[in-house]
């Protein structure tokens, strides 16, 4: 079983800068359409996919190398032993919860250091107190890098 992991984890990682580069931005979207609204309400992307497909998106999240501990330990536990049932969820609201307290730690080691700006403090804490994982991503990936430059 490890050695299809270790497979299936090589093979997601070579196709990820692929199938990234070719997905259209979404940096210049507009607003979505009544019709694309009513598509999103009818479900979530992983109620069509079969059991294989769940498990080669739960592999691309573990291949993402910014995924913490929390994350590489549920997905691990859902690839050894988890149910289709199990997998749909972890990937439609789990994946989300235990990405947000990975962040709440890095986060965390952001603020341990006692050399950052009072700036990169605030807004840190700011993202801590707001508590969503939106906020928290957000600063990860963007906030921080704002408030140095």
């Amino acid at each position: 079983m490890r050695l299809t992991r270790a497979t299936l984890a090589v093979a997601a990682g070579a196709l990820a800068p692929a199938l990234l580069l070719s997905t259209p931005s979404l940096a210049g979207a507009t607003t979505p359409s009544p019709a694309a609204v009513a598509a999103a309400d009818a479900g979530s992307p992983y109620d069509e996919m079969d059991p294989d497909d769940l498990r080669i998106a739960i592999l691309r999240i573990l291949a993402d190398p910014d995924s913490g501990r929390r994350v590489t330990r549920e997905a691990n536990e859902l690839l050894d032993n988890g149910t289709v049932e199990e997998m749909r969820a972890w990937l439609e609201t789990g994946y989300r919860l235990a990405q947000a307290e990975d962040d709440r730690v890095a986060i965390a080691r952001i603020l341990a250091d006692p050399n950052i700006s009072d700036a990169l403090r605030a807004a840190a804490n700011a993202a801590l107190d707001d508590n969503t994982p939106e906020a928290l991503r957000y600063f990860l990936e963007v906030g921080q890098y704002e408030v140095d430059s």
